[in-house]
């Protein structure tokens, strides 16, 4: 029974039609592929780490050539993380963006909030002249009844 190793799956940039067909070109002529860390590109098995260069017919891999092949899938390695990079910078540069909006949304609702804490502060001014008028209206009603006789029944 072998170890388990980790796979990752890789996705290459649009437009890198180049690339993907020097990458199976590298790998036609290599069929098992093995390593502690196992990367998946495109349905192809690499190991960045160490390359087995076991082909269909048996032969013994020139050293140089294994070295190549282990330094051109770590230069892809390094591509696809520069990739996730470039796509971390533009997540942040998204959550910047909104956190300046939630910005000038926060000063805007500040700016609200002070108008309103300013329009309160003057509510008992404004309820006490509004008690004061009310008494007034109900006594100039209660003098002009007093002033109105009314008869009845007098022909």
């Amino acid at each position: 029974m072998g170890r388990r190793t980790p796979s990752v799956r890789w996705t290459l940039i649009p437009g890198g039609d180049a690339k993907r067909k020097i990458f199976r070109q590298t790998l036609t002529s290599t069929t098992i592929l093995q390593g502690h860390c196992t990367t998946e590109i495109h349905g192809y098995t690499v190991s960045p780490f160490r390359f087995c260069g076991l082909t269909s017919r048996p032969q013994a891999v020139d050293a140089t050539d294994r070295i190549l092949q282990e330094i051109t899938v770590v230069g892809w390695c390094l591509e696809a993380m520069d990739l996730k990079i470039l796509d971390l910078s533009a997540a942040s540069t998204s959550i910047r963006t909104d956190i300046a909006c939630f910005c000038e949304k926060a000063t805007d609702l500040d700016q609200r909030l002070t108008t309103v804490e300013d329009h309160i502060a003057t509510l008992p001014e404004q309820d006490a002249g509004l008690r004061s008028l009310r008494a007034k209206i109900t006594d100039l009603e209660d003098r002009s009844r007093r002033d109105n006789v009314h008869f009845f029944g007098i022909a």
